[in-house]
């Protein structure tokens, strides 16, 4: 049997011009989940990435840490929705960069009021895939671990396709996989058991690389 870590990327720019970019802050939570990886002795037969930029600096993060030398499989079915598209379908105005508590609140209300839309086939965002086809790529991406590997795979991947993944394993609605994306923060780890049949949840939106209070403040959720 064979355990998929599942690991969320790092902080990237929110609100910056390129939010595909990770921060000062995400090259740090990178780097340090590698490290831990390392000293818990987990090790990886293979390693399998989206194709976004936040993803591939994550894995170089967390392959310096953890001394790897691994090549990622690219698959586009672990990529993130456009958040951007998804705001811009259930609020006309240019929503401006979030400066508050309030503010990042009504951002997030906004998104989860999109994406709750879309799931269910009422919105279709510019540029996008159909909810259907988006969950259909991560499930795709989840059969290929099970079919291809029996030891530990390591994924990076975005909140959206890992919330999805969950809700599949759990049979859970789309309602379930939007809530649990909501609350994956940045290097968390949910970890599946995975045999040739089936997925398991084992532990979900870990940081215990972070369980210090060095790292209190390391803790971010965009």
């Amino acid at each position: 049997m064979g355990q998929l870590y599942l690991v969320r990327h790092a902080q990237a720019s929110f609100g910056a011009a390129d939010y595909d970019q990770l921060s000062a802050l995400g090259e740090r939570q990178s780097l340090r989940l590698g490290e831990y990886f390392a000293v818990k002795g987990i090790a990886f037969e293979a390693v399998i990435t989206g194709s976004l930029r936040r993803h591939a600096q994550t894995y170089a993060g967390i392959a310096q840490g953890a001394d790897m030398s691994h090549t990622p499989l690219v698959l586009r079915g672990l990529n993130e929705y456009d958040s951007a598209a998804v705001i811009a379908s259930v609020h006309p105005l240019p929503m401006p960069k979030p400066e508050t508590a309030e503010a990042y609140r009504h951002y997030f209300r906004v998104l989860r009021q999109g994406l709750t839309q879309w799931a269910h086939g009422a919105l279709a965002p510019v540029g996008m895939p159909t909810y259907a086809e988006f969950t259909h790529g991560v499930r795709e991406a989840l059969d290929h671990m099970r079919r291809q590997h029996s030891g530990n795979v390591l994924v990076v991947s975005s909140g959206g396709p890992i919330g999805v993944a969950v809700a599949q394993v759990l049979g859970a609605p789309p309602e379930a996989a939007i809530e649990l994306n909501m609350r994956i923060r940045n290097t968390a780890v949910t970890v599946f058991s995975f045999n040739p049949k089936r997925h398991s949840l084992l532990s979900f939106n870990s940081i215990t690389h972070l369980d210090d209070a060095h790292y209190a403040d390391w803790v971010t959720y965009a």
